[in-house]
C-alpha cells in the first residue's frame, strides 16, 4: 500500500519508494558508499564489574582482624594478660577438644538450649495464637504480657533460684522467658498483619474457619514467625550466658567462671568463640529453613 499526498495523477515520488539509508544511491559524482549502522548490546554496569566471589568478601573482614590481633600480640602492644594471642587460643582450643572437656560443655550448653527454646516456642506461639485469632484473647492475653516482657528476664535470676534451686530448672527457666516474648510478638504482628482482601477471598470460596486459618492466616504469618525465631535463638544464647555462671557445675558458661577466677583470657576468648559458632550455626539452620518454607515468597536479595 502506498501513502501520498499528492493526488492520483500527480508525478511526484511516492515516499514508499525511497530507498532505505543503508542502500547505496548513485550521484553525479559516483555511488555514495552505504551506512552501516553497527549496534552493540547494552551491558549493566554491574556485570562488566569483575566479580569476586561472595564468600571470599565474607571471609576478609575476619581473616584481616586475625591478622592485626596477631600483629599486636606479636608486638607486644596486647599483653596475655589483657588478650592472648591467636596462636596461643588456636592452641588452647586444641587442647580442651583433645580431653573432651570442651565437647562435654558444647553437650550441656546445647540440652539447655534445646530444652529452653522448646518450652519458649510452645509458649509464645500458643499465646500469639490466641491473642492474634481471637479478639478476646488479645484483651486477656496481650496486656499481661506486654507488662512482661518489659521487665528484664536477668532481674529474675534470684527468683527463679529461690523458687526452682539451683539445679537445672532455673538455667531452663531463663531461656525459656528470653525465647517467649520475641516469637509471641513476631507471630501475633504477623498474623495481624494478613491482608484482609485475602480473608474475604478465602470466606467467598466457602472457606471454613479453620480453613481460613490453615490456608491463609497461619501461611501469611509464616514469614513473621521465622523473624520471631530467628531473634529469639539470638537471645536464647545470650540467656543462657547469664544463666551458665549461676551456680554452673557444667557448661560453657562454667568453663568461662573457672577462667575468670585463674585470670586465663586465652580460655575465656575460646568459650566466646563457641558462642558465636553455635549462634552462628543455629542462624544458618533457620535461614535455610525459611528459605525452603517461604519458596512462594520471593524477595529481594540484593544485588
Amino acid at each position: 500500500m502506498s501513502i501520498s499526498h499528492a493526488p492520483p495523477d500527480s508525478q511526484e515520488t511516492d515516499i514508499s519508494e525511497i530507498s532505505p539509508p543503508n542502500v547505496a544511491e548513485p550521484t553525479a559524482l559516483g555511488p555514495v558508499p552505504a551506512l552501516r549502522l553497527d549496534l552493540e548490546p547494552i551491558v549493566p554496569a554491574s556485570s562488566r564489574r569483575t566479580r569476586v566471589p561472595r564468600w571470599l568478601r565474607r571471609t576478609t573482614g575476619p581473616v584481616l582482624l586475625l591478622a592485626l590481633w596477631q600483629l599486636l600480640s606479636s608486638t607486644g602492644v596486647l599483653t596475655a594478660d589483657v588478650l592472648a594471642s591467636p596462636g596461643r587460643i588456636a592452641q588452647v582450643a586444641g587442647d580442651l577438644i583433645s580431653d573432651g572437656s570442651l565437647t562435654s560443655a558444647m553437650t550441656t550448653s546445647l540440652q539447655r538450649v534445646a530444652g529452653g527454646l522448646l518450652l519458649g516456642a510452645l509458649i509464645g506461639t500458643g499465646l500469639a495464637l490466641v491473642s492474634g485469632l481471637f479478639r478476646i484473647g488479645e484483651d486477656i492475653v496481650d496486656a499481661p504480657v506486654q507488662m512482661l516482657r518489659t521487665v528484664p528476664f536477668v532481674g529474675l535470676i534470684p527468683l527463679f533460684i529461690i523458687w526452682f534451686g539451683i539445679g537445672e530448672a532455673p538455667k531452663i527457666a531463663i531461656i525459656t522467658l528470653g525465647v517467649t516474648f520475641p516469637l509471641y510478638l513476631n507471630v501475633y504482628a504477623g498474623i495481624r498483619g494478613v491482608d484482609s482482601q485475602l480473608i474475604e477471598a478465602g470466606e467467598s470460596l466457602g472457606l471454613s474457619r479453620w480453613g481460613l486459618v490453615r490456608h491463609v492466616i497461619l501461611p501469611g504469618a509464616l514469614p513473621g514467625a521465622m523473624t520471631g525465631l530467628r531473634y529469639s535463638l539470638g537471645i536464647s544464647w545470650l540467656a543462657l550466658v547469664f544463666a551458665e555462671q549461676v551456680n554452673a557445675d557444667s557448661g560453657i558458661g562454667f568453663l568461662m567462671v573457672q577462667a575468670r577466677d585463674f585470670l586465663r583470657t586465652d580460655v575465656i576468648v575460646v568459650c566466646l568463640i563457641v558462642y558465636a559458632f553455635l549462634g552462628l550455626l543455629a542462624d544458618f539452620i533457620v535461614r535455610s529453613l525459611e528459605r525452603l518454607l517461604l519458596q512462594w515468597r520471593p524477595t529481594f536479595t540484593g544485588r
